[in-house]
């Protein structure tokens, strides 16, 4: 039987990488994950998912002290590294990246943010993919979808991708939006979303074929 895929998308805040995601998992009959990983990783834990929430895609110095009002909860339920310490960033991440490789070992999947192309290296049937736009399109997609205006829209841009860039950097060692970090980097304006997706499942379908398990 032939193994399962996986295809992970990194992304810039308006760059459509959510919209790619839902119509290459839809198309694909995958299942795409990003928030729901934050619920998945909780359960598996026992752990509060706010704990996650306030971690999530943050750099390490930033997510450390957004925790600091936890520290005298009562969590149980997982046993980390940091001697123990199951608030420590570094047990997050690990926490949900045995989430990230168990859902990828059980079924083919999408994975949106979380550095599951790292956390996914050494897994075969895998490709990485980071989408971004012209800054026009950005601005207008994010203004559409949450009614900012086009300055808010601007500084959560900045804001926000800084903060995923911190996240990526720390914990993979990589180069958060570095083409040599990507099997494919691709601007969705150039071809719009939907020639975009043909374009990725063509080079996805491509890739595969690489990577085919020998019976």
């Amino acid at each position: 039987m032939e193994e399962n895929f996986v295809i992970c998308i990194g992304r810039q805040l308006g760059g459509g990488g959510m919209e790619v995601g839902r119509h290459l998992a839809r198309r694909l009959g995958a299942t795409l994950y990003d928030k729901e990983l934050i619920d998945l990783a909780a359960r598996e834990s026992g752990l509060c998912p706010s704990l996650f929430e306030r971690a999530d895609e943050r750099g390490s110095k930033g997510l450390f002290s957004t925790l600091v009002g936890y520290l005298r909860a009562p969590f149980t339920g997982y046993e980390g590294g940091n001697g123990g310490n199951v608030l420590a960033p570094e047990a997050l991440f690990k926490i949900q990246s045995d989430v990230i490789r168990d859902l990828a070992a059980r079924r083919s999947c999408l994975f949106v943010g979380r550095c599951a192309d790292y956390i996914l290296r050494d897994r075969a049937r895998t490709v990485s993919l980071f989408l971004t736009a012209d800054t026009a399109d950005r601005v207008a997609r994010l203004c559409g979808a949450h009614g900012w205006t086009e300055r808010e829209a601007l500084e959560r841009m900045r804001r926000v991708d800084a903060e995923r860039a911190a996240y990526y950097n720390y914990y993979t060692g990589r180069t958060w939006g570095e083409a040599a970090t990507y099997d494919l980097c691709l601007n969705t304006s150039r071809l719009g979303v939907g020639r975009t997706v043909d374009f990725i499942l063509e080079f996805v379908a491509a890739r595969l074929e690489q990577n085919k398990p020998t019976l």
